[in-house]
This record gives structure tokens, sequence and C-alpha cells, in this order.
């Protein structure tokens, strides 16, 4: 996969998804908009269309460097209880802090979510059965024990319709004033990108890390504040967007071998191109209606994972 052609289509896809939606927009208005075009480019289209590559960016590039650190190409933010998570921590700041901004019910989402994959890799570490499907499936039943907690929360307090809103991502909404809250992945994924080396050999274990003169708690703690602190912002902003972080990187590491840093470049651009056309597939299929990406990253997502999964067992047969 080369850097180039991916950058190009990506491109092409951002301008057909501007001219995508119900009020009627052609390439050709461009020179003659009217008051309520512009405001339609400028308070909806934009906004929606850097929402979506930045969340498919980061989501893209924490997936990878949670696969790096867990040393399993089938863990996740999604796999591994970071977004069951973050999504108690919404739901607790909506109970106890209830005029709380924004930017306060992130970082209790973010506290939640750190703690929960913290909880994750310590099961990792008293797990002897180190199977590259056994861990997933761990981090599955671990998430499914804490959404389910977070079930009864909502259903005790009536908050399940808040809690059903984080639980599919959704596009739609993102618009000015809303969306400003992603920039913060920008800096934390460039923070990813400088320490990408340090991962890698993080990877490799704790007592080859040691030896190498590297910190390694120091690095992994690092490693998982970043994928806590994405998945949170991705959560309030757009909600759960599913496998992102899963099949991204393994496809990138498929093509391009294990190594950390030059894989974030392709993994970010492949990130944010697969959110790109599966948001575009959901507004055309049901046009001028859309189906949320939650759903659309869900499908094609499940799809893929399967066919990684079979791809794994024929090797190994």
């Amino acid at each position: 996969m080369k850097l180039r052609g991916l950058f190009v289509i990506l491109i092409l896809l951002s301008i057909v998804s501007i001219f995508i939606g119900a009020k009627d927009i052609s390439p050709w208005d461009l020179f003659r908009m009217n008051q309520d075009q512009l405001q339609v480019m400028f308070i909806s289209r934009f906004p929606r269309l850097i929402s979506i590559l930045i969340a498919g960016v980061s989501m893209g590039v924490v997936g990878l460097i949670m696969q790096q650190l867990t040393r399993n190409k089938f863990v996740s933010p999604t796999t591994g209880g970071t977004d069951d998570s973050a999504r108690l921590g919404i739901l607790v700041s909506l109970l106890f802090f209830s005029n709380a901004t924004t930017m306060q019910k992130m970082l209790v989402a973010f506290v939640f979510a750190l703690l929960g994959t913290f909880v994750f890799m310590k099961i990792l570490d008293k797990v002897k059965y180190k199977d590259t499907i056994f861990i997933p499936l761990v981090g599955l039943m671990f998430g499914g024990i804490v959404t389910s907690f977070a079930t009864f929360i909502a259903y005790k307090y009536d908050l399940i319709q808040n809690l059903s809103s984080w639980m599919q991502g959704n596009f739609a909404l993102t618009m000015k004033g809303r969306y400003e809250l992603l920039y913060i992945s920008i800096p934390v994924v460039i923070i990813a990108y400088l320490y990408a080396n340090r991962f890698t050999i993080a990877g490799m274990g704790e007592e080859f890390s040691v030896n190498l003169g590297l910190n390694y708690k120091q690095v992994v703690n690092l490693g998982l504040i970043i994928v806590a602190l994405v998945s949170s912002v991705v959560m309030l902003t757009v909600g759960t967007i599913p496998f992102l972080g899963l099949i991204i990187p393994n496809i990138v590491t498929m093509y391009n071998g294990d190594h950390l840093k030059k894989n974030l470049p392709h993994t970010a651009l492949l990130g944010a191109l697969f959110v790109l056309f599966c948001d575009i597939l959901g507004r055309v299929i049901i046009f001028p209606y859309e189906i949320p990406i939650g759903l659309t990253v869900g499908v094609l997502g499940s799809a893929i994972f399967l066919y990684l999964l079979l791809r794994r067992k024929a090797y190994d047969v």
C-alpha cells in the first residue's frame, strides 16, 4: 500500500463527502453559493468531514498501539474493554455531575477508560494461556461485564436512552460547536508517532525492554493513556465505532510487517479512508436518510474480522 495512493483516494472521497446530503449542493455551486448553502457547508459538511478524518486516524493509531503493547493482533479498544469502560464513565458523569461541561465529562470518561484498560492489562498478566484468540475473548467478556453493570445503572436511574446514544457511532449530529473536542486527538497522535520506536521495543516484552535500557512501565503507561484518552474523546463526540482499531492495524501489518513507526502513517490514512467510505456508504444507501456509521463499520468490520480469523486458522493448519 503506497501512501500517495491512499492520500489521493482520501482526497477524492473527501470531495464526494462534502457534496452528499439532504441539501442539494453541487460542485458548480461553489462559485455561486447563497447564504443557506454557505451555512450548510461551514456548519455541517466541513465539521462532519473533519470529525470523520480525525476519528478514523486516531482510532486506527490507538488500535495499532494497543496491539503492539499487548502483543496480540486481535486486541483493540473494542475488544479490550476500553470503550465499554469509557461508556460507563460517561454514564457516571451524567448521573453524578449532571451539570458538567463536555470537557468534564470527557475527563470522567478518560479516568474510567484508563482504569478499565489497566484492569484488562492486569488480567493479561495473570492469564497463562496466551493464545491469540483467547486474549480478545477475555477482553470481550470483561467489556461485557462492564456494559452489563452500566446497563443496570442506566435502567435503575432511567438513563437507558442516554446510554444507547453512546453505543452506536453517528456523524449525523456533527456540526460546528459539537465536534471540536476531537482536536485533542491530534497532539496525542503526534506524541504516539514520536514514541513509536519505544512502543515497538515495549511490545517485545518487559525483560527485553529493560535490557535495552527502556523504562518499560513508563512507556506502557503512556501508551495506555493515549489509548484511553483518544477512545474517550471519540466516544463522547461520535459514539462507538466498532472494529476500527482492530481491523485497520491488521490490514496494514499484513502487508507492511510489524515496524510500528513505519506503519503509523499507513494506519492513520487507511483508518480515515475506511471511516469516510463507510460514512458515504451509509448516506447513499437509503438517501436522503442515512445509516449510522456504527452500523456500516460494524457490518463491514465484522466481515473483515471474520476473514482475518479464518485466514489465521488456514495458516495454522
